[in-house]
């Protein structure tokens, strides 16, 4: 068999596997879903975690393991999984916007949005992180924010901090208003949760902006 055959084989194989582990997931059978966490292909893994999360199987710590995957793809599942996990703390989702892979950052600031702000409108602005912690988040944030090379990174970090909607993060956000269109038109959505003179005239300044999409946006938190 050549090798053009082999690959074939093998990639025929890891689709059959994938298959065989998100059906174990909707069967409840966990244990099936669970072989399949370290198998050599990385989709099979993603398809097990999602498997054994549907079974209410997952534990926090093999989550927290995938975290640290070799293969982008399989980090991306966890973060994805772990944006709505307590047990999995915010700390965990955030060492992963230091990921080398710009899906991956782009994924783990939108966790950690979601994980944050979920947990202060559960506990009445009470996060289950200190505040030291959160603040370590959004400063983590702020950065790709501010430096990432990818823009998709630095939209979805602000995204992220106009979702926790921290004071610290307000003046990167507004900084958003300079950047690539896309990252313009998110930073006109995180103003929403902010007000004062500085945000009104921010958003005044965007509805002049030349994305119409940007003017739309300012448009519409503006009342106007």
């Amino acid at each position: 068999m050549d090798a053009a055959a082999q690959e074939a084989e093998r990639a025929g194989g890891a689709v059959g596997r994938r298959r065989e582990a998100a059906t174990a997931g909707h069967a409840g059978d966990a244990a099936k879903a669970r072989s399949y966490l370290h198998d050599d292909d990385p989709m099979v893994r993603s398809s097990a975690l999602r498997a054994l999360d549907r079974t209410g199987d997952l534990a926090a710590r093999q989550l927290e393991g995938a975290l640290d995957d070799p293969a982008a793809a399989v980090r991306m599942t966890a973060l994805e999984l772990a944006a709505y996990r307590a047990d999995v703390a915010t700390a965990a989702a955030a060492s992963r916007l230091l990921d080398d892979d710009h899906r991956v950052v782009e994924a783990a600031a939108w966790a950690c949005g979601e994980k944050i702000s979920a947990n202060d409108n559960a506990s009445a602005g009470r996060t289950d992180a200190s505040g030291s912690e959160t603040a370590a988040v959004v400063e983590a944030l702020v950065r790709v924010a501010r430096s990432h090379t990818d823009a998709l990174c630095r939209e979805s970090a602000i995204a992220a901090l106009g979702a926790i909607s921290d004071p610290a993060g307000l003046p990167t956000i507004l900084a958003g208003l300079d950047d690539k269109p896309e990252v313009r038109r998110r930073a006109v959505i995180a103003l929403a949760p902010f007000d004062g003179p500085e945000v009104e005239a921010a958003l005044l300044k965007a509805s002049t902006d030349r994305d119409k999409q940007v003017r739309a946006a300012a448009a519409e938190l503006r009342g106007v």
